[in-house]
């Protein structure tokens, strides 16, 4: 039978899952010296915050298969070095999805209805009614930042009290919030119309401090707004001034930018409710991510695949060689996809041509769209991209045929976005040099050759004298570095598109001078680091 090792406490439920097929042992607190010893011994190891699978652990492990994380997060597991092992890491996004989406409305009633200083006046003697007067939330307006899993929970629970819901997410299509009963928007429709603001988004550069001091200005006197999904989405310190000076009503947080929050001022405010990251923290909640993760580990030690994987198991070896050089390409075409133009995704069409097309390119297109939810949505992986994609009602639509032009084998990918009524489509082509050099040799139909690496300028304009110039002036002035530029364009005079590789990222005042040039439009910076 296979050895298991559970180095955390971890739900009864779930190791008697694991009871059934193979020999466990669990053996708490270990250090990373003893686990590198004991770590040959065993075919699966279940973890939970704890204990931390390091390379040297990974590499000693010599048996191994997996490992599974009794939770979220995977930061206590070195995922490059399990995926170099061909160790398969899993872990449970879903287990606490329940249990989040009831905190958050816990907040929103307790706020409200100020519960907690009502109970503290009554502890200290008093009987002060008129004092905490509070509101309802029948007929206010909910705006939820991020409509996955938890999102959608929260849309269920919110409009059994009578609410009306908004949402915003980058791909969040229109017939999907039609299934919801809720109002697809964008994100300033929410900061402005929302009665409360609940956050669940992941942590990004994109979203840290998305909600800042212009944000909280723009939200309606006496908005309510939670997050219990990541510190410091929330501009912390904007927060405690727009909270201070009545800006907004109040505020709930699980989840801080330095945790514990030691010395926060918010703290010392009465209109906010202050908790110690608790959402996953329910018997139920600990119970299904034991059952998650043992029942993945039961799969994988008999040769299935996982549901919640975090890294991309390895190919067969008959598509091997042809494949996996793809891999890369397709992950950063769903990246680039992403960022290349405004709107919710609705549909995604892959033409896959030549060789390619007569094989099975399943992975590929799991990698394009673990690129394309990377950064917006939580724990995406390679297995489980897909049925995020669906759950947001992402049309995806592959297509094989011939050869095209060319090249021997090419990607070509094309994103339909609804962008506040506004329909676009968005076209990006890639195919490999050289068996293993990945570059993208078509935007909008224009020809191009980009390395797709680093941060990337992507400038749309008509061709015409003197538009190199107006950029290179722009970017001079600001101090920007260009490492590289090139044009693509089918005749002189016609559209075409400014490609220039870059240092570092630009501000958004970058982008906006550059799109207040006569014949530039619609500038977007790429960022694939």
């Amino acid at each position: 039978m296979p050895k298991i090792l559970v180095g955390d406490p971890i739900a009864e439920n779930g190791l008697a899952i694991l009871r059934q097929v193979g020999e466990v042992e669990e053996r708490i607190g270990l250090s990373e010296a003893e686990l590198v010893e004991i770590a040959p011994e065993y075919d699966a190891i279940m973890v939970r915050s704890g204990t931390k699978i390091t390379r040297p652990v990974l590499e000693a492990a010599s048996k191994l298969q997996i490992v599974g994380r009794a939770g979220v997060g995977v930061d206590n597991i070195d995922v490059p070095a399990a995926t170099a092992a061909g160790v398969v890491v899993v872990n449970s996004p879903a287990g606490n999805t329940v249990a989040v989406a009831e905190l958050t409305l816990g907040m929103m009633l307790s706020l409200v209805r100020k519960l907690i200083p009502a109970h503290n006046s009554v502890a200290a003697g008093e009987w002060k009614r008129s004092k905490f007067l509070g509101s309802e939330l029948y007929g206010k307006t909910l705006g939820i930042v991020g409509v996955g899993r938890i999102g959608v929970e929260v849309t269920k629970r919110a409009q059994s009290f009578g609410m009306t819901v908004l949402g915003y997410d980058p791909f969040l299509s229109s017939n999907r919030a039609t299934q919801l009963g809720i109002e697809a928007v964008s994100l300033e429709e929410i900061w402005k119309r929302c009665d409360f603001i609940t956050l669940h988004t992941p942590l990004t550069p994109q979203t840290r401090h998305m909600v800042n001091a212009d944000v909280l200005a723009q939200m309606k006197p006496g908005a309510i707004l939670l997050n219990c999904a990541r510190g410091g989405i929330i501009d912390e310190a904007a927060l405690y001034e727009a909270l201070k000076a009545g800006k907004i009503g109040g505020a709930g947080l699980d989840v801080f930018e330095s945790e514990p929050p030691k010395d926060s001022p918010l703290t010392t405010l009465p209109n906010v409710i202050l908790t110690p990251h608790l959402g996953a923290s329910t018997e139920e909640a600990q119970v299904e991510v034991a059952l998650d993760v043992a029942r993945q580990i039961v799969d994988v030690l008999a040769g299935r695949p996982p549901q919640s994987a975090v890294n991309l198991p390895p190919l067969p070896p008959e598509t091997r060689e042809l494949i996996a050089p793809f891999l890369k390409l397709m992950e950063q075409l769903g990246r680039i996809q992403a960022q290349i133009a405004a709107g919710r995704v609705e549909k995604i069409e892959l033409v896959y041509s030549g060789e390619l097309a007569q094989n099975d390119t399943r992975a590929l297109t799991r990698m394009f769209l673990k690129g394309l939810l990377q950064g917006q949505v939580d724990n995406v992986s390679y297995v489980n991209a897909p049925s995020l994609a669906e759950a947001r009602g992402v049309e995806i639509v592959e297509t094989k045929r011939g050869a095209i032009g060319d090249y021997s084998n090419l990607v070509a990918t094309c994103s339909t976005r609804n962008d506040n009524g506004h329909i676009r489509t968005r076209q990006v082509d890639g195919t490999i040099f050289n068996g293993r050099e990945p570059h993208i040799v078509s935007i909008q139909d224009l020809r191009v050759d980009i390395v797709p690496d680093g941060t990337i300028l992507l400038i749309p304009n008509h061709d015409r004298p003197g538009m190199i110039g107006h950029v290179g002036t722009i970017l001079g002035k600001h101090s920007v570095n260009i490492a590289g530029m090139q044009v693509g364009r089918k005749a002189v005079g016609e559209r075409a598109v400014m490609i220039i590789n870059l240092e570092e990222p630009v501000s958004n005042e970058v982008i906006a001078e550059l799109d207040a040039v006569p014949d530039l439009f619609g500038a977007r910076l790429i960022d694939l680091r």
